[in-house]
């Protein structure tokens, strides 16, 4: 997809907003009774509970750590492309992707991301994942299902980590399709983050205060940087800068929460992500993003910060 025909404003707030803390969230929704009837056909195809995952014995008897995620042709969205207009065409979410990207911008990626609530998530699985900083239950998830991304709790990252050698010259755009309280698996956001580049996960951080957290990019840097909780009713958009750190807790509801994500690229333009990526102080690719797994993708680290906000 590319973006409706429209030329990029000169000067736009998400710009000043990604320069100065890494992130802009929407005065305006995007159409909550279009998300209200997405969320219900997406509920409609599935049970989002523990009828999900597979038995201890099947994982056992074959475990997959990688390949486990949506993937063109085994992607729950793309049967509602017609229904997705509400986002990708929507003025205001256009205007300002297209000051950041260029107006000819490209989608990366899109799918669907659920936080799995802890009544879903069978105990012995939840037994093996304590502590994990990246709870992606891909790998425990029936091959079926496995058209949408399962989050139980990812602690504070950048979405860098899994792009090796591609520089930030991408963002995410997040949407939520239902009202998100603290209590629904609601995005952690730390402002000014970005401004360190790209930094190896699992990332250095310390509590600085309730809202607060000392971040340090392995590289002599030091930064204070506070926390912002997104949430919001149905419609509700934010986006945020590749090297934004932000992460969610587990899911705390009796529900699960589902949400929409894309990964937005620049195009061939002039655009805003130039200024932004000025400002860093830091690289903005790196050969290596993470250190937590094993050769397999077995989590191979027991540390979660996010967990601690």
């Amino acid at each position: 997809m590319t973006a409706a025909a429209m030329t990029a404003p000169t000067v736009h707030p998400a710009i000043d907003d990604f320069i100065a803390d890494g992130a802009h969230v929407f005065d305006e929704r995007v159409d909550p009774k279009a998300a209200a009837d997405l969320l219900a056909e997406i509920r409609a195809d599935r049970d989002f509970d523990h009828r999900l995952f597979l038995t201890e014995a099947e994982f056992d008897a074959d475990p997959q750590y990688t390949g486990v995620n949506p993937r063109p042709g085994r992607n729950l969205l793309e049967r509602f492309e017609d229904r997705l207009g509400f986002v990708e065409r929507a003025p205001h979410i256009v205007e300002a992707v297209s000051a950041l990207l260029g107006d000819d911008y490209e989608v990366l990626n899109k799918k669907i991301v659920c936080g799995v609530p802890q009544a879903s998530v069978p105990a012995w699985l939840r037994q093996r994942i304590l502590g994990n900083p990246v709870n992606n239950l891909g790998a425990y998830v029936r091959p079926e299902y496995r058209d949408v991304t399962y989050f139980y709790g990812i602690d504070f990252h950048q979405d860098l980590i899994d792009y090796k050698d591609r520089p930030a010259d991408f963002l995410t755009l997040y949407v939520y399709l239902h009202p998100v309280t603290r209590l629904d698996a609601p995005l952690f956001l730390l402002k000014g983050s970005h401004r360190f580049g790209g930094t190896i996960f699992p990332h250095e951080l310390e509590r600085a205060g309730p809202e607060a957290w000392t971040y340090r990019d392995g590289r002599g840097g030091e930064a204070k940087v506070d926390q912002l909780v997104l949430t919001g009713p149905a419609g509700y958009a934010a986006m945020w800068h590749a090297c934004t750190l932000h992460g969610t807790q587990p899911d705390a509801a009796d529900h699960e929460r589902i949400s929409l994500r894309y990964l937005l690229a620049r195009g061939s333009r002039p655009d805003g992500m130039e200024a932004v990526n000025a400002t860093l102080a830091g690289p903005l690719s790196l050969a290596e993003t993470r250190k937590d797994l094993s050769a397999e993708g077995a989590a191979i680290l027991k540390t979660n910060t996010v967990n601690q906000a």
